[in-house]
């Protein structure tokens, strides 16, 4: 396997001449999975014969970007943790270094026991869900390659293609008829659905994660990803593109779909979106 920093120079919108960061990426794999109906850590659930997380952590290695990639499992979870343990005596041929720890009840609790467990020396962390299964290589290099450029926050996203609405809450006659009523049209191309890996410089996402523990009940319900909580110390947040095949595994329907893209023409990570 090339190296992390062969990896990231020669992926898609490559061409960037900046040293390429030491970087660990944190899987966020705590999450209970209900919505799928298994009964069992989504992280678990079976995609194309195997569990989700193990597509996870291939398309990790085969992107070449970390040397280090830190898994925040469901705590007591011995089954996820043999898994883990296997893969990594897989990486015989100089992969990252697979480091587990248990996550926390919240996703930023997940989070901030990853970051405590990442080496000295790195230089930026890239923050992925688990249940992105099929998150092309490709996005990992863009996030990379910006961070390498001199962003400190970097996210992919994609257009939105629905038309938004702003809503309220009915009330009065309202109420009687509908639930809500539409307040106004967001204007669609201003609009990104955003998702992971996320990338950031280490020590910005630190003091991100460190005023967040601060942070009330209702502000921690606010926050729906890193980015929001760097955005909150008045840190830039640049964009690169996603793909549209990294979907987020939550519902049924949305594993039908992964296990669509597993079965397809040219296979898992077959297109670019």
């Amino acid at each position: 396997m090339s190296s992390p920093h062969e990896s990231a120079a020669t992926g898609l919108d490559a061409g960037v001449a900046s040293p390429t960061p030491a970087v660990a990426v944190i899987v966020v794999a705590a999450g209970s999975g209900q919505r799928l109906g298994y009964g069992i850590p989504k992280a678990r659930v079976p995609l194309g014969g195997e569990p989700i997380l193990m597509h996870t952590l291939r398309g990790i290695v085969a992107a070449g970007v970390a040397r280090q990639v830190c898994i925040a499992l469901p705590k007591g979870d011995g089954e996820l943790r043999r898994l883990c343990e296997e893969f990594s005596t897989e990486l015989v041929d100089g992969g990252p270094l697979l480091t587990m720890v248990d996550g926390g009840a919240t996703r930023a609790e997940s989070v901030r026991a990853a970051l405590r467990a990442v080496e000295s020396g790195t230089d930026a962390v890239l923050v992925h869900d688990a249940a992105r299964a099929l998150t092309p290589e490709t996005v990992f290099h863009r996030v990379v390659n910006a961070l390498a450029a001199g962003a400190t926050a970097v996210i992919p996203v994609i257009p939105v293609v629905d038309t938004v609405k702003t809503v309220a809450v009915t009330n009065g006659d309202d109420a009687r008829i509908a639930p809500e009523i539409v307040t106004g049209t967001a204007p669609r191309e201003d609009l990104r659905a955003v998702q992971t890996p996320q990338g950031f410089e280490l020590g910005t996402l630190l003091r991100a994660h460190e005023a967040a523990e601060g942070y009330d009940e209702q502000q921690s319900a606010a926050i729906t990803d890193d980015a929001m909580l760097v955005e909150l110390l008045g840190v830039p947040v640049h964009a690169v593109r996603g793909a549209s095949q990294s979907l987020k595994i939550t519902t049924p329907l949305d594993l039908i779909l992964a296990e669509g893209l597993l079965e397809g023409p040219l296979g898992i990570r077959w297109v670019e979106g």
